[in-house]
């Protein structure tokens, strides 16, 4: 049996690696009202956590027949036989799981969680970006053509002020955080702010990422599963949205070849192909024999002023954990009844009535359709709406 665990907190825990680290508000608050979701990649028979375990069942009778049948538990009675999964591994996640009654055996030793933090940090993604776009590679040069970007690893405040200089609208980054923060958007160059920040970030982290802002025309994913032993297997593609300040928004429930296809429209199907293969060779030698579970590298298609119309920015993000994308893709696959398709997505509301007023409107709005265990049409909610919650995540599908 496993037990699966929702723990959305993971990348701040990485930023701040104490196994005593608080999480701010709004992230327990996402944790507690989403504890539910990994029922939907769960298999039979496996166990779930959750802040309540009599919301969850009378949610999951409700759920329109195609909720997978687990054992739902709390968080004060783990089954210390279990195989712990949970979103993603940091020292918080294994003090909490030993004081939960989890078997210690069965858990990442401090060497195992330092490696994962150290594979986390978005200096591998610049690292594999310089590595593709280097001219030594067999790439081809045709296919070469089609990536663009450029991403820094500065450790010093004077190598910021260079970068910035040298491009007039950058992004810095934190070597790890999550759900857009550790972000700083800079458009009007280096602000007081902006330096305090950067000051602020190098003591902490050693480190940031600096990279030119650009312009695009949409993200997608590929999703990964590193077996630990070597071998990293593809999983799917996951197409998503994200705002202007790079906060995750949803993602499409297509199929694979659909969203091929939206990609193949501003890449040849050689040069795709080529860029794809290269890649999982990359990240099988960095991570294939330190990390086992699913992984994503977030991209982006952006026009190009190099001869093409359009190029692949590789490697925005890699995130070395369970992903929206990965879970997106097992909806579609799962639950999502052939011809018809929809979007998935995680949202908040300022109050728990404002989200149980969408939630009421949106089920009078969209009835949901469900034909042999899978969602033809109709609005979903994939976590039990409580009346303390603030945060939902859900499915809203319809025909093709």
């Amino acid at each position: 049996m496993t037990l699966h665990i929702f723990n959305p907190e993971n990348d701040l825990a990485l930023a701040c690696p104490s196994p005593h680290f608080i999480p701010p508000a709004s992230a327990r608050q996402m944790a507690d009202d989403l504890s539910a979701l990994p029922v939907w990649w769960a298999m039979r028979g496996d166990a779930v956590c959750v802040a309540s375990v009599k919301e969850a069942r009378r949610w999951a009778e409700e759920a329109g027949g195609i909720c997978p049948e687990v054992r739902w538990v709390g968080r004060d009675g783990l089954p210390s036989d279990a195989d712990v999964d949970p979103w993603g591994w940091s020292p918080l996640m294994v003090q909490r799981l030993l004081t939960g009654g989890a078997d210690r055996s069965r858990l990442p030793d401090e060497a195992r969680l330092a490696r994962y933090r150290e594979l986390s940090n978005r200096r591998h993604a610049v690292d594999m970006l310089a590595y593709l776009c280097d001219p030594d590679l067999d790439l081809g040069q045709k296919w070469r053509d089609r990536l663009c970007g450029v991403s820094y690893y500065c450790t010093g405040e004077q190598e910021i002020i260079r970068r910035m200089r040298q491009y007039p609208e950058t992004l810095l980054k934190a070597p790890w955080s999550g759900s857009g923060k550790g972000l700083r958007w800079c458009r009007r160059g280096l602000t007081k702010s902006t330096a305090d920040w950067c000051r602020r970030e190098l003591v902490n982290h050693g480190a940031l990422i600096l990279e030119p802002i650009y312009k695009k025309e949409g993200d997608f994913a590929m999703e990964f599963y590193s077996n630990g032993r070597g071998k990293v297997l593809f999983s799917g593609y996951s197409h998503f949205i994200t705002d202007e300040k790079g906060v995750y928004r949803g993602n499409m429930l297509v199929s694979n070849e659909e969203v091929e296809q939206w990609i193949l429209r501003y890449i040849p199907l050689e040069a795709f192909v080529c860029i794809r293969g290269y890649l999982q060779k990359v990240i099988e030698g960095i991570y294939g024999r330190y990390y086992s579970g699913p992984m994503g590298i977030d991209m982006m298609i952006c026009p190009d002023q190099r001869g093409y119309p359009y190029a692949i920015y590789p490697h925005v993000e890699i995130n070395v954990r369970m992903t929206m994308g990965m879970v997106a893709r097992q909806l579609y696959d799962n639950f999502v009844a052939p011809g018809s398709k929809g979007i998935f997505n995680v949202d908040n509301f300022p109050s728990a009535e404002a989200l149980r007023t969408q939630h009421e409107q949106d089920m009078r709005d969209y009835p949901l359709v469900v034909e042999e265990g899978r969602i033809v049409s109709g609005y979903l909610a994939l976590v039990p709406v409580t009346p303390q919650s603030r945060y939902r995540a859900y499915v809203r599908v319809e025909v093709c």
